[in-house]
């Protein structure tokens, strides 16, 4: 249980804050622990009758994965995932994985931290400002936003709106209402007809 602990001396306003950030950090942490216990026991459970010829249990949980940085809205939490062994066989012979769909394997970021960083770019912020400004938001510690990485995203970007902007668009009807206001002050309108 998360215990906030208050000596009584007067606090400036940041570290207040300092404190509320660690508490939503740690708050969220422990919900993406949970939910990670709780898809690994469910799938442990829907195998629980599969058995080897010796009466063993072909899935069991398998203790935790080693810790892994995931960077969140939050900040940056260190993370260590149930692990689950999976001794099944399917028809052709492989082995049966279970692969979180809460957290795959290689994620280090969430996809809304992903969302953002476009916004940043095209907000101006240069591609060497992007670690310093995420570092303030997110830790010293965000992990999955090393410059390698933010250049690869910032050429991918700049692929999608290549594409976007030489898109072909004919053969699609737009229709668009303009208002504004003329000269004397009288609102104008325009559309196009139906």
């Amino acid at each position: 249980m998360l215990k906030v602990v208050d000596n009584g001396a007067g606090r400036e306003a940041g570290e207040q804050l300092f404190e509320l950030d660690e508490i939503a950090r740690v708050g969220a942490r422990r919900m993406l622990m949970a939910a990670l216990a709780t898809e690994a026991a469910d799938y442990v459970e829907r195998h629980r009758d599969e058995r080897d010829d010796e009466g063993r249990a072909l899935v069991v949980h398998n203790g935790r994965s080693q810790g892994r940085k995931l960077t969140l809205g939050t900040g940056t939490v260190e993370l260590k995932a149930p692990r689950v062994n999976d001794r099944r066989r399917d028809e052709q012979g492989q082995r049966q994985r279970f692969t979180s769909r809460i957290l795959p394997p290689y994620m280090r970021r969430s996809p809304k931290v992903a969302e953002v960083l476009p916004i940043l770019y095209l907000r101006g912020l240069s591609t060497g400002d992007f670690r310093p400004a995420l570092e303030g938001l997110l830790g010293e510690d965000a992990a999955g936003l090393s410059p390698t990485n933010i250049a690869r995203l910032t050429a991918c970007w700049e692929k999608e709106y290549t594409a976007f902007r030489q898109r072909d668009l004919a053969g699609h009807e737009y229709v668009y209402v303009w208002v504004g206001t003329s000269t004397s002050g009288s609102k104008t309108t325009g559309s196009v007809p139906w």
